[in-house]
């Protein structure tokens, strides 16, 4: 009888490098967009919203900014007709942020999996991304800080890039590693004292700094 190749038969596959991004103000700028939306439910519902002040909020499920305006009982409508209107009206208003292509790139170029891990809507947050031509392995939507934890760890995610103290909240929940961007509402002392494992100036730090990672 052949000898057994233990080796063989013991071995199995590295697990597949995978890394999640936030999407709003880590890989795009979607500000506007938001903007207009919320400007129309406001119209709609004669709600005063203001969008301004919102949008240096974004970051968590559109229901806990909408209950900053509207009566309990009425959040999860403005909620709804706010998602509704989105594809139309703030879907394809944008624009890509700093090296969010290259961030993107360096981990398929290490053989990775880039995944999108948002407090966006997640069809909503699907058509920004095909806006912007972002292309990412998968995309979990409607989660914040713990509750993106859990779909980090589910995923076998190793690092997690985001701009939000919610974001270095969902990396620690998941046993990632948090990598924080200056480019949404905190600034780069902010992100650290919140307990950010790395801080970039903004995603075009990204690709070097994972090279480095993964070389030590």
């Amino acid at each position: 009888m052949a000898a057994m190749n233990t080796t063989e038969i013991n071995a199995s596959p590295a697990p597949a490098l995978t890394i999640g991004f936030d999407l709003d103000m880590t890989l795009a700028d979607g500000r506007p967009g938001i903007k207009a939306v919320l400007d129309m439910v406001a119209a709609e519902t004669g709600v005063a919203i203001d969008s301004d002040l919102a949008i240096t909020r974004v970051g968590p499920p559109i229901e806990e900014e909408m209950a900053y305006w509207f009566p309990a009982d009425q959040v999860d409508a403005a909620a709804d007709r706010y998602r509704a209107l989105f594809p139309e009206h703030g879907a394809p208003v944008g624009k890509l942020l700093p090296g969010a292509l290259e961030a993107i790139a360096a981990v398929y170029r290490h053989g990775g999996r880039p995944i999108v891990v948002t407090g966006k809507f997640e069809p909503n947050a699907r058509l920004n991304l095909a806006a912007l031509d972002i292309k990412v392995d998968d995309v979990f939507g409607s989660v914040f800080a713990d509750r993106k934890g859990s779909v980090l760890r589910e995923q076998g995610a190793s690092v997690y890039v985001g701009d939000h103290l919610g974001d270095i909240t969902g990396a620690r929940t998941g046993g990632a590693l948090a990598v924080a961007v200056a480019t949404g509402p905190y600034t780069a002392d902010e992100l650290r004292e919140a307990g950010a494992d790395v801080v970039l100036n903004d995603l075009t730090e990204f690709p070097g700094w994972l090279d480095t990672h993964l070389a030590a």
